[in-house]
Formats: structure tokens, C-alpha cells, sequence
């Protein structure tokens, strides 16, 4: 085994991951600029095994049609700009895959998106009241559009036949729902374009591990190391974007860029509960989401999944907190002591000390053993039974913590963080939900941030890209319909 460095590549651009991150910057950046070299380094054997991984997210769309957590209430009302801007972004990922499949990069779309039922439900007269408040709230609004509202016990059990039964006759349901939800299989997808990259190009190297970035020159240097054979090889890239989930952060870190300074990360894992029962599976179709526990965060927000995965329907519950020090699934239990650094100590005690109840909530889901999971399975079905369900691990997540001055030492983020330089040479995506959904959207950030003097050389690409590209489709109905007629149609959803 050597660890001999060989200086073997030079390259524009760089992308560390194999998930749906890295492979939607390199597919936009292919069309925006053909000419430039793509390498890709994955640490395991296979693409999208991580985050991007089917069994490993809720792969909702985060279209925000069902979520509970982008409308919070307040005082009696409810405010719908997070859900909106969500569901903006996500108007955005539908264009992309379209345009994609349009050009020949991505093949058949029920391989990785079908149409699925969203439903928001809520129990006892709080939840129901708030969920008829969050309907009237969203229904008139463009993006939102075929919203119905149930309280209704009879359509209820009509519509979630597997909720429905054996539950108590007298207890008080209501439901918001629309047929315009979808599947998404971010693992296919992923698979898709790097599948594309490869035909039109780019290196993509599975079992390579980038072990360290540091800058030489005007060029970023990385140490990549072959994990089969051991050896190392050095790398040099113009650009380098870091889409290595849990691993991103200590990977910019080793960057030396400033704009990471004080940035820290708290790992979060996940269970589900997976349906075992074939007829129970069939008698459920739809993406149910309620309301979370106290304390818990977004991203375990309950929900009866129903799931395509390699053409096969499925049938989740969860996900279930839980907690490890690693950073990535397949990572180390040392991941998280070796990301702390005298300049992130503060934000990490800051966390700790303002956030009791997500600690209790961690430290509550920890003790559940199965029977319990299956107890908290039963409030939305009632008749469950253990011998029907499994349990899978979910993906990790890393939390972002975000330096904060005083008083306030850090504050824990549940959505993505992009950090780049102030040069624009080096990016790279932190933290979770809502993530792969809105992928498109977050590299278009990243494309304006970085290559900020482009941007009007690459505007007419663009729009072909992005047709509502600049334009607030909340603001435009008409716009809204035309681009939902045509993705509809291109990623075959009416079927």
C-alpha cells in the first residue's frame, strides 16, 4: 500500500459527493459551460448512498403541501411565507428535471418522481382547528392550488382507510389535502445525472475519500485517497464545491476560508418503522403529515409515508429521533469530537444551553424501545401491529450551528446553510431539510454567489433551464400554470 502524493489531474471542477447535490451543480454547470472538466469523488461504492439515499429521507418534494412545520400559527393565524417559498423553490426543481429530460440528460421519470397524495392531518379540536386555519390560509393562494379541507369523520375514512380503522368513533379529525403531491426517489435521480456525466464526460470515482482542501495559488489542492487500494492522489481544481453531507463541514474547514469560522454541527439520526404487510401497503396512498412532539425537531415531524422505490410501493412511519456522534451514516463515532475547535466552542455551549427541549426530545426517543415506536405508529393507525413493521435506520443529519455574537453564542439552523469564499472558489452545503428537494434552487444561489460575473454571459441558459428564472411564479398565476401544465406533463405526473 503507498501513500506516495502524484500530482495526476487538473481540473475546473471539482464536486466532493456523489448525492443530489453535486450531481445537479454538475449537470447545470455541463449545459452553462460544456468545455470545463468535472471530476467526482464519492467515499463509498455507489452514488447517492447517504442522505440522497431512497430509504433515508421521506423524499416528500418538500413542496410544502403538507408539512406542518412551514405554517406556524401565531395568536390564531397562520403564516404561509415559509411554505411559499419553499413551494417556489421546489416550482424550480420541477422545471430543471423537466428541461433535463427534455435534452436526453435524465431518462424515465417514474424511476425517481411519482405522483403521490399530500395530506395534512391533526386530532382533537387544537390540531383541527389549526389545520382548517393553515387550508384557509393556503387554498386561495396560486401555488397552492385544489386544496380540500375534511373534518368530516366519514370522508376521513374514506380517503385513509388504514387510519380510519378501529379508531375511536368520537374523536375529532380533520384533513387538508391535494392529488398534486408527489414521490421523489433522490437516490434515482441522482443516479440519473451522474450516470449522464459520466457519458458526456466527467470522471466520477466511487471508493475515493477527499481527506483534505488547501489552497495553492489561485487553485484548491485536494488529497484524495483511494480506499481499496490506499493510495493518494492530488488533485488540482479552479472550482471546488463540498456536497459531502455530515463530512462538509471539516472538509471547508481544512480549506482555511474564513466564512466558516465558528460554524459547528449536531448530528441527529433517525429511524422508521417500514411496512412489512403487502395488503396493509395497498390499502394505504398518500403522504400524511401531522404535528410534531414538543421539542422535536422539523425534521421529525410524524408522517404515514407512502413511498415508490424502484417501482415498488412501500409504506413508512417516523421517523423516530435518535442520536450518534457520526456525521454520516457510514461515518466514524469519532466525527463529532474532531469537529470541535476553539473557535466553535462557543457555539456549541450556546446550543446546549438554549436548547433543553430538543435534548429532552432526543434523549426521550433514545430510551423508546420497539413496542413504544409502534405505540406512537398507532395514533395514525389505530389497529397497528408489531409483527406488520420493521425497523430501518434512517439517514444522519448534521444541524447547522451558526455563530451568533453576544449574548446569544449560537443558534441551531434546520434548513441548509451554502458557505463559499468571498472569491467564489470554493462552496459547499451544510445542514438538512428542506435539501435535495429544492437542490436546483440552492446551486442557482451558489451559481450567483460564485460566478457572479457570468451570470448575464449565462442568463439565456438559464431560462432555458429555469424558464421562471427571476420571476416570483406567486406573482404570475399565469406563468405558474403554463410551467405546471409543462412539468406535469414532461415528468409524466397526470398519470
Amino acid at each position: 500500500m503507498s501513500d506516495t502524493q502524484k500530482i495526476t489531474d487538473e481540473v475546473d471542477v471539482a464536486l466532493v459527493g456523489g448525492g443530489v447535490m453535486s450531481a445537479t451543480l454538475g449537470a447545470m454547470l455541463r449545459q452553462l459551460e460544456p468545455s470545463w472538466s468535472q471530476v467526482v469523488f464519492e467515499r463509498l461504492d455507489a452514488p447517492a448512498q447517504e442522505s440522497s439515499s431512497p430509504w433515508n429521507n421521506a423524499g416528500t418534494g418538500h413542496s410544502a403541501l403538507c408539512e406542518l412545520n412551514y405554517t406556524p400559527e401565531k395568536n390564531g393565524k397562520v403564516d404561509i411565507t415559509k411554505a411559499v417559498n419553499i413551494n417556489e423553490k421546489f416550482q424550480l426543481s420541477r422545471q430543471f428535471w423537466a428541461h433535463q429530460i427534455d435534452n436526453g440528460v435524465l431518462g424515465d421519470p417514474t424511476e425517481f418522481i411519482n405522483p403521490v397524495p399530500h395530506v395534512s392531518f391533526g386530532r382533537g379540536d387544537d390540531q383541527v382547528r389549526y389545520i382548517k386555519n393553515r387550508y384557509e390560509a393556503l387554498a386561495p393562494h396560486p401555488l397552492f392550488p385544489n386544496m380540500e379541507y375534511s373534518d368530516d369523520r366519514a370522508t376521513f375514512d374514506e380517503k385513509l382507510p388504514l387510519m380510519g380503522r378501529g379508531r375511536d368513533a368520537d374523536e375529532k379529525v380533520a384533513i387538508s389535502w391535494t392529488e398534486a403531491g408527489t414521490d421523489i426517489n433522490f437516490g434515482a435521480l441522482s443516479r440519473q445525472f451522474l450516470d449522464a456525466a459520466q457519458q458526456q464526460g466527467t470522471e466520477v470515482r466511487y471508493g475515493h475519500e477527499v481527506k483534505s482542501i488547501d489552497r495553492e495559488g489561485t487553485k484548491w489542492k485536494l488529497t484524495v485517497k483511494n480506499l481499496h487500494t490506499g493510495d493518494k492522489q492530488v488533485i488540482r481544481a479552479n472550482f471546488v464545491f463540498v456536497g459531502a453531507g455530515g463530512y462538509a463541514l471539516d472538509l471547508l474547514r481544512s480549506a482555511g476560508i474564513p466564512e466558516i469560522k465558528g460554524f459547528a454541527g449536531f448530528p441527529v439520526s433517525g429511524m422508521w418503522l417500514r411496512c412489512t404487510n403487502e395488503e396493509l401497503i395497498e390499502q394505504h396512498g398518500a403522504k400524511v403529515y401531522g404535528k410534531a412532539s414538543v421539542g422535536a425537531p422539523p425534521m421529525s415531524v410524524p408522517h404515514l409515508d407512502t413511498r415508490v422505490i424502484d417501482g415498488k410501493k412501500g409504506l413508512l412511519f417516523g421517523p423516530y429521533g435518535g442520536w450518534t456522534p457520526k456525521f454520516l451514516k457510514g461515518g466514524s463515532y469519532l466525527d463529532l469530537f474532531k469537529s470541535i475547535r476553539p473557535d466553535n466552542i462557543p457555539s456549541y455551549l450556546g446550543v446546549a444551553a438554549q436548547e433543553f427541549a430538543l435534548t429532552k426530545y432526543l434523549v426521550t426517543e433514545v430510551m423508546k424501545d420497539f413496542d413504544d415506536r409502534v405505540e406512537a405508529l398507532r395514533e395514525y393507525v389505530p389497529n397497528a401491529e408489531g409483527k406488520d413493521w420493521e425497523t430501518i435506520v434512517a439517514g444522519q443529519r448534521v444541524q447547522v450551528i451558526k455563530p451568533a455574537g453576544f449574548p446569544k453564542f449560537g443558534s441551531l439552523e434546520f434548513g441548509t446553510t451554502l458557505i463559499n469564499n468571498s472569491e467564489g472558489s470554493i462552496a459547499g452545503l451544510l445542514g438538512a431539510s428542506p435539501g435535495a428537494s429544492i437542490a436546483p434552487a440552492a446551486m442557482i444561489e451558489l451559481l450567483e454567489r460564485c460566478f457572479g460575473s457570468r451570470m448575464i454571459e449565462w442568463s439565456d441558459k438559464l431560462k432555458e433551464m429555469f424558464p421562471s428564472y427571476g420571476k416570483k411564479l406567486s406573482d404570475n398565476p399565469e406563468l405558474f400554470t403554463e410551467m405546471w401544465d409543462y412539468t406535469q406533463d414532461k415528468l409524466q405526473l397526470n398519470r
